[in-house]
């Protein structure tokens, strides 16, 4: 039993060595670096070869994950639904902050709503779980397409119109891609009336267990409360609850950026530097009309 015990624990050794690497390890370095009896990496690497855990390269004689660890990745990952697991931090900003909170992927160049929790003013953003809106006119939408990689972006820009929805939204592709390497800078994005007139978000990313952004998440805050609750607050509050998140789904580094938005002093300057007009007040409510139709989010 003590034998089967040590050769299960060396197997996870070398598994988790392996995943460590995106271009494989090597049969030597794998003994270098877990000091392992040559015999007995080769012994285990024999049954997780067979069992498809890990694959060999012929080539590079490098050995890399193989499709039956992704298998059991994957069942993991489906046991803890992201939205199922943001949902208790993301109450924990509406107790704080008392503004509507949403959590989204994108699908092409729209974002989906995955999960919502409403706030408990009677006026409050009108929306739904499995509602999808513009990409580009929306906080969550830019914060999601500012993580794609450049030619990936450019490949959906090339798809599709950039429709206006209110005199604010931003129609050009050239200005889109400006301000998306601002969020990537920033780390946050925003939407100011750029769907619904009076109404402002701050919205950030979330990360997986590889560091990848899978979704976005935002709080809402009409224009009428930014007094109550201003957004400075709600920035520091999405960020606090995105690291949470990202840390319950398995991110094991932390992101720095998301981090100091945490701090009030940092998120008043970043949100200055977003809202150069003022984050608060109804001047700035003053002229921003739909364009043509538009159903509410």
């Amino acid at each position: 039993m003590r034998d089967r015990a040590k050769s299960a624990g060396r197997a996870l050794d070398i598994l988790s060595a392996i995943s460590a690497s995106p271009t494989g390890v090597a049969f030597a370095d794998l003994v270098d670096e877990l000091e392992l009896p040559k015999s007995s990496v080769f012994e285990v690497l024999d049954v997780l070869l067979q069992r498809r855990f890990v694959q060999l390269d012929p080539e590079t004689r490098r050995y890399t994950l193989a499709v039956r660890a992704w298998e059991v990745g994957s069942r993991y990952l489906g046991q803890h639904e992201l939205a199922a697991e943001a949902q208790p931090f993301m109450k924990v900003v509406v107790q704080e902050l008392n503004e509507t909170v949403q959590l989204a992927v994108l699908d092409g160049m729209d974002n989906v709503y995955i999960g919502k929790v409403d706030c408990t003013h009677p006026v409050r953003l009108q929306s739904a779980v499995g509602k999808r809106l513009p990409a580009h006119a929306t906080g969550l939408g830019k914060a999601l397409l500012a993580a794609l990689p450049d030619d990936e972006l450019g490949q959906r820009l090339d798809r599709v119109t950039l429709a206006g929805y209110t005199s604010r939204t931003i129609t050009d592709r050239t200005r889109l891609e400006a301000q998306l390497a601002d969020i990537r800078r920033e780390g946050f994005a925003v939407d100011d009336q750029e769907y619904t007139p009076g109404l402002r978000c701050v919205a950030v990313p979330v990360r997986d267990h590889r560091g990848a952004t899978v979704a976005a998440l935002s709080a809402s805050v009409p224009m009428m409360r930014a007094h109550i609750s201003p957004l400075w607050k709600a920035l520091t509050l999405v960020a606090m609850a995105s690291i949470r998140i990202s840390e319950r789904v398995g991110a094991s580094g932390e992101d720095s950026v998301l981090r100091g938005l945490t701090v009030a002093t940092h998120a008043k300057g970043a949100i200055a530097r977003a809202f150069p007009d003022g984050s608060r007040g109804a001047a700035a409510m003053v002229a921003v009309a739909p364009v043509g139709p538009v159903a509410q989010p």
